[in-house]
């Protein structure tokens, strides 16, 4: 069998199977599309032809405040990419607009300067008004309603205030909203923390519709849309990225439709159907998702749908900036048995839900239904209270993995990206 490269960090782990070893290898389509044109062209054809929408020049024409929603350090939107083109046709509309970069954080830590500067580059970061939102910044947040979930809507000032709202964004399988891209700019992304517990409340999280891939009868997605449009979300410009984070698709336009083109294209692409397996190895899909083991969690979901009760998921994340978060550590850390801690999340109505709740749920599910191996350059220690264990290679977890099932020979599925794909039992 040909040798499999396993994005890690900013590297690839590279490891050679055993004829027959392998039972399955899933992967998206995405890797053999072919785009025709490059990356940057792609993005100009998709604001040339916007969907459902007047031209970014045209909706800036008479527009004096414009934010334009950024991702953050975490997603790998190439905004130096994006970004120039949106500033550029939306000055071409009003040249006098005084325009602000709202760095979308959600939940996540602020991005530093540095981080700025490796996603915008030096000239955007030194010449452009940039506003890193910060969702307990209570002076900052503006009272949008009340969201369909029954939490309470509420964003960035800056964004209320703005005479045109717009975002960039990419878009991929997400692991309980569906697909990311879109309505997400909006909510979690320039949200007021209570917000985002609302709409990651334990009972969506535990909603059959709120997987991979799926946006039909999705609680968490209903809420997302609600909030872009409580907050005028007038346009998008958005990417759908290969496996080495090159654009092979844009998509810009009216916040919904444009985003709805974006999920359509990738949907075409992203399926695969898994046979249960003893062992699936899977990622995050390298840098920069798998900075951390809470973003490493999505990858897990891949091989949670796969793999067999009692089997043994291999998730390679590098996790160099840790574990994530103080709440999502202790959430997992603090209890040794898992059954009570599923059963505390659940309990807690929406209104309840604290910080980091949604992605220790799942991880708790995934846990209580497999055994997790996890490769990463972080302590034994640290992994091992968070009920998983610790290896530094997938040579050594692949030992591990047999040990555990007791198996000389088990089947093994290979997920080389497990963001990217939408898994399917068989």
């Amino acid at each position: 069998m040909p040798e499999i490269q396993f994005p890690f960090g900013k590297n690839k782990l590279p490891h050679f199977f055993r004829e027959g070893e392998v039972q399955q290898i899933l992967t998206s389509s995405i890797e053999d599309f072919r785009p025709h044109t490059d990356p940057q062209a792609l993005i100009e054809e998709a604001l040339d032809s916007p969907v459902g929408s007047p031209s970014l020049t045209e909706l800036a024409k008479g527009k004096e405040k414009i934010v334009i929603i950024a991702s953050d350090h975490t997603r790998p939107v190439p905004s130096k990419l994006i970004i120039p083109s949106m500033l550029c046709r939306i000055r071409q509309g009003n040249p006098d607009a005084r325009i602000t970069l709202l760095i979308a954080t959600g939940c996540h830590r602020g991005t530093t300067k540095e981080e700025l500067v490796a996603k915008f580059g030096e000239e955007i970061v030194r010449d452009e008004q940039i506003v890193i939102h910060d969702c307990d910044d209570r002076e900052m947040l503006a009272d949008l309603g009340i969201l369909p979930s029954g939490g309470r809507c509420e964003i960035n000032r800056l964004a209320y205030e703005a005479d045109l709202l717009v975002a960039e964004g990419f878009i991929e399988p997400h692991f309980f909203a569906g697909f990311s891209g879109g309505r997400k700019s909006v909510l979690p992304g320039i949200a007021g923390r209570s917000t985002v517990l609302a709409n990651h409340c334990s009972e969506f999280i535990a909603h059959p519709c709120a997987r991979t891939g799926v946006l039909k009868d999705n609680p968490i997605h209903e809420d997302m849309l609600w909030a872009a449009e409580k907050a005028r979300l007038a346009f998008i410009v958005n990417v759908v990225l290969n496996g080495e984070k090159e654009v092979i698709f844009a998509t810009a336009g009216d916040a919904q439709a444009a985003h709805e083109k974006g999920t359509s294209f990738l949907s075409s692409l992203c399926g695969a159907s898994a046979a249960a397996a003893d062992i699936v190895i899977t990622t995050n899909g390298g840098y920069p998702l798998d900075q951390n083991m809470y973003q490493a969690v999505k990858g897990m979901t891949a091989a949670e749908a796969a793999v067999k009760k009692n089997g043994v998921i291999i998730m390679l994340a590098a996790s160099d900036d840790g574990i994530g978060g103080d709440h999502f550590y202790h959430q997992l850390a603090d209890e040794e048995d898992l059954s009570k801690t599923r059963d505390l999340f659940l309990s807690r109505s929406r209104q309840e839900t604290v910080p980091d709740q949604w992605q220790s749920q799942i991880l708790v599910r995934i846990l209580l239904h497999a055994r997790v191996i996890y490769v990463s350059h972080m302590s034994d220690t640290t992994v091992e209270a968070m009920h998983m264990i610790p290896a530094h290679s997938l040579e050594e977890a692949l030992v591990k993995a047999k040990e555990l099932l007791g198996l000389t020979h088990p089947t093994v599925t290979v997920i080389p990206d497990g963001v990217s794909v939408m898994v399917t039992p068989k």
